[in-house]
């Protein structure tokens, strides 16, 4: 810490020469630092008071103007952070950044009698990515207007920046007064779950276009999650009004702001909250093929496979990412798309080896990717495992994560791939590693099922526990030559979900004119079927979670009087 004469002349000078910024004043309650080695000064920093009005971080913590006026003092603002331009060395600046934390704490309490509860500090985008501050396990939450403290008539003459928060204090929020469902921080899995409350908090500010829709939005959920198999007309049991409302809001032009993104967001958010909360994360990545055939005058669908008897049908798929906690409960739907499949033009004569991977339907899986790796800045403790099926067993996938580091990746192996080392193969050489582990799945008994038109015929299965062997190796996969000239047990949970979706929310049997129609009748039942699986694994899991956090006093009695029927 700077205190001596000779510290803040040095300080003074080396902001003066060689920051952006220069030593220009600080404001408030003020820290500064040297940070000091055998081979001399390696650069400093500046804490002082926060910005007076910062739009992203309010809304991140989620406090009004009064409360902000109230403890905006419990926030300090990085004014300045220097690496000298001289100085080259590996990973310095966010081991200083965590080092400088730590500090801070401790020093300002002393000096000023009592303690921040959050630091926050801007990254100019144009010149820097704020990689040493991700690496530091700085947060994220949105970019500056490019005002600053002397932009009275809002010009926005600055350039933008980029906004990261520290925080000093976990449960600041708490600490200032403010609910656990305020602002943007992390949320435990079963906050704002309560019946009446639920859809106001996952779909509700959904961004339609008219807040009137937002509104209706909130209502149509709250009434669809009491009745999911059903059309909404027999959900509004007999209310025209309701009925019409719901169909205007489905029915809006194609070009309207009611698209399946806009439906989940406020449900992305709040998922992102909860992932937040937990130390590792599983993100799910799956399809699933929603048959519309029946549908004769519906415009938008897409070929599917072809079925048992060769008969084409039309539908779509469903690609979607389901972040579930490590002990398997649902955190909530990330992204969703329901794509229309496109044959191939009969003109188009290309190899697939000649099709960039941006043309072929397998760059879905780079897109869900690459939408975690953009998540997974907001929450730089929590770990994301990226889970995905065999279809994602392409080098053009693993070579994405090989770019963007941040987010792990469990593929279920497709092809047997070439190896440079003996065995050459990839699965002759699993099976000659040693065993490292074995671990018991239980497999539930599954009843017969005949042929159906959409379903195909099972034979019945008893229970059992399967014995795993675990074996694990680093290998290195070659390129194909192609691409040569360019530089965990949880993964069936999404099929619960796509279960719940179909057999409890009846998605298949949506019927209305166009794809984009069912894709937003879609997107609403997505977030159903959460919770309807999330209430059904947190009776198993946490069987001592009150009722009422769940259900209202009618349902519990309603549950009471069926249970005792039952005894």
């Amino acid at each position: 810490m700077v205190c001596t004469d000779e510290e803040k002349r040095i300080w003074n000078e080396l902001m003066l020469r060689e920051h952006p910024l220069g030593d220009g004043p600080l404001v408030g309650r003020q820290l500064r630092y040297l940070i000091n080695s055998r081979h001399g000064w390696l650069g400093g920093f500046g804490f002082a008071a926060a910005a007076l009005q910062l739009a992203a971080r309010d809304k991140w913590i989620g406090w009004d103007k009064e409360q902000q006026q109230a403890h905006l003092h419990r926030v300090v603002g990085m004014s300045r952070f220097l690496i000298r331009p001289s100085v080259d060395c590996h990973n310095l600046a966010s081991k200083v950044l965590s080092m400088s934390v730590a500090r801070l704490a401790v020093d300002f309490e002393q000096r000023y009698q009592y303690s921040p509860y959050l630091i926050e500090s801007f990254v100019d985008i144009e010149h820097y990515s704020g990689t040493c501050y991700r690496a530091a396990n700085w947060i994220e939450i949105g970019q500056t207007k490019g005002r600053g403290r002397q932009d009275r008539f809002c010009k926005s003459a600055l350039s933008r920046k980029a906004i990261y928060v520290y925080p000093l204090e976990s449960e600041f929020r708490k600490h200032l007064g403010l609910s656990s469902n305020a602002g943007s921080g992390a949320l435990d899995i079963a906050d704002g779950l309560a019946a009446e409350h639920w859809a106001e908090h996952e779909f509700g500010g959904a961004p339609l276009g008219d807040k009137r829709l937002s509104k209706r939005l909130v209502s149509v959920a709250d009434a669809k999650a009491e009745v999911p198999s059903r059309a909404f007309s027999g959900v509004a049991k007999g209310d025209w009004a309701a009925t019409k409302a719901y169909y205007r809001m489905i029915d809006q032009p194609e070009t309207s702001a009611v698209t399946m993104p806009n439906i989940l967001a406020p449900h992305r958010q709040r998922t992102a909250r909860r992932m937040m909360g937990q130390k590792t994360v599983l993100c799910l990545q799956d399809g699933s093929e929603l048959n519309y055939t029946n549908l004769d005058s519906c415009t938008g669908l897409g070929e599917l496979k072809a079925n048992q008897t060769g008969a084409k049908t039309l539908g779509l798929n469903l690609h979607s990412t389901f972040a579930v906690a490590t002990n398997g409960l649902p955190l909530g739907v990330l992204k969703a798309q329901c794509l229309a499949p496109k044959a191939k033009s009969v003109d188009d004569k290309r190899k697939p080896s000649q099709i960039p991977i941006e043309e072929k339907k397998t760059f879905v899986w780079i897109e869900h990717h690459r939408d975690l790796v953009e998540l997974a800045g907001i929450m730089p403790q929590t770990k994301i495992v990226d889970v995905c099926d065999r279809e994602a067993d392409f080098f053009e996938f693993f070579d994405e994560q090989r770019k963007n580091p941040s987010v792990d990746i469990l593929i279920r192996a497709k092809h047997d791939r070439n190896i440079k080392e003996e065995p050459f193969k990839l699965f002759a050489a699993v099976r000659q590693a040693p065993i490292k582990g074995r671990i018991q799945v239980p497999i539930p008994k599954q009843s017969a099922r005949t042929k159906k038109s959409k379903q195909k015929a099972r034979a019945a299965r008893p229970k059992r526990l399967a014995d795993l062997a675990l074996r694990h190796l680093q290998i290195q996969l070659p390129a194909p030559e192609y691409y040569a000239d360019r530089p965990y047990t949880l993964r069936w949970r999404i099929e619960d979900w796509h279960r719940v979706l179909k057999s409890g929310c009846s998605i298949d049997d949506l019927a209305h004119e166009t794809a984009e129609r069912l894709r937003r009748a879609i997107a609403i039942n997505l977030v159903i079927g959460w919770r309807i699986m999330l209430m059904t694994l947190l009776g198993r899991e946490t069987p001592e979670l009150p009722a009422e956090v769940l259900f209202s006093d009618v349902e519990i009695r309603t549950l009471h009087s069926y249970a005792k029927k039952k005894d």
